[in-house]
């Protein structure tokens, strides 16, 4: 019967649907504010989905790219495309790069310049290990924005912004969420430890990639506005539904290596679930209208 179907959806009507317009109205009047508020647009990203239309204008101001003063937007954006070509031509006369040089490459090496980072050019060999998380986050945010520009300054200003705001935070994270995963799957807990899985978990992939390369690009731009606009936190809810939702195949494994393996490369088609889940036990644990950490 297809009755269950017909429920569901229009219960999600009604959540997306109507409350989709409201929402999209209020984030229209904030986008007017000359200068924007940028407390406000982040209290905005924290407590709602961006609607995909303003996304990456919203990124591009609470990340710093684009100014609060609105009427600037147009020079400023002008001088961010020079800066691009400048640092682009830097690396070709130089010889970091070339034409067949992969885009992610490039802007690791233009991001390693711009932060004094550059290897010598005799050492360069491709990039490594120490650069996956850079890497991931820019083959993920290529795949969410189509400009190259927009692409580079965006990878650029969320690693900077990850960095210096949550670099404190990100190696608590594996306690948090084993405290959550206490409080809400104490079996699956002791699963984790017993098998020796709990310190193997995918923490870089999660923690320090912040997803990119685990989630597909639709479900991992509605975490990424909860990062951008201030959470490192949602990350930890994130990674505990994922567990609670694969927690029969989880209990299945008793090998370290097949849970790492499976969480590594876990089934796309339900992501979206998992990640409204993830915001849903967010809230429920940060309080609703937390101006989140």
């Amino acid at each position: 019967s297809r009755e269950p179907e017909t429920n569901f959806r229009s219960a999600y009507y009604e959540k997306v649907g109507f409350r989709g317009v409201e929402e999209k109205k209020s984030l229209e009047i904030l986008l007017k504010d000359n200068p924007l508020d940028l407390e406000k647009l982040s209290t905005f990203s924290q407590r709602f989905p961006l609607p995909s239309m303003y996304r990456i204008h919203v990124w591009k101001v609470l990340l710093g790219i684009l100014p609060p003063h609105s009427d600037s937007h147009a020079l400023v954006g002008g001088y961010r495309k020079e800066q691009y070509q400048d640092i682009l031509e830097a690396l070709e006369v130089m010889r970091y790069i070339n034409s067949s040089t992969p885009s992610t490459h490039v802007y690791l090496r233009m991001f390693q310049l711009e932060s004094q980072t550059l290897p010598r050019c005799s050492e360069t060999s491709p990039p490594d290990e120490e650069n996956e998380d850079f890497l991931s986050i820019s083959r993920a945010m290529e795949e969410i924005v189509d400009d190259p520009v927009d692409c580079y300054w965006l990878v650029k200003c969320f690693v900077n912004q990850y960095h210096t705001k949550f670099g404190d935070s990100v190696p608590h994270l594996p306690k948090s969420l084993e405290h959550y995963l206490s409080q809400e799957e104490p079996r699956l807990l002791n699963h984790l430890k017993n098998s020796g899985a709990l310190h193997q978990l995918p923490y870089n992939l999660w923690f320090r990639c912040c997803f990119a390369g685990c989630l597909p690009e639709s479900s991992l731009q509605r975490v990424w506005d909860k990062v951008i606009s201030g959470s490192c936190k949602i990350l930890v809810f994130v990674a505990l539904e994922i567990l609670l939702s694969y927690k029969i195949i989880l209990m299945g494994i008793n090998r370290p290596e097949g849970m790492v393996k499976f969480l590594c490369n876990i089934p796309q088609e339900n992501t979206d679930a998992i990640v409204t889940k993830a915001i849903d036990l967010w809230h429920k644990y940060s309080g609703t209208l937390i101006h989140a950490i």
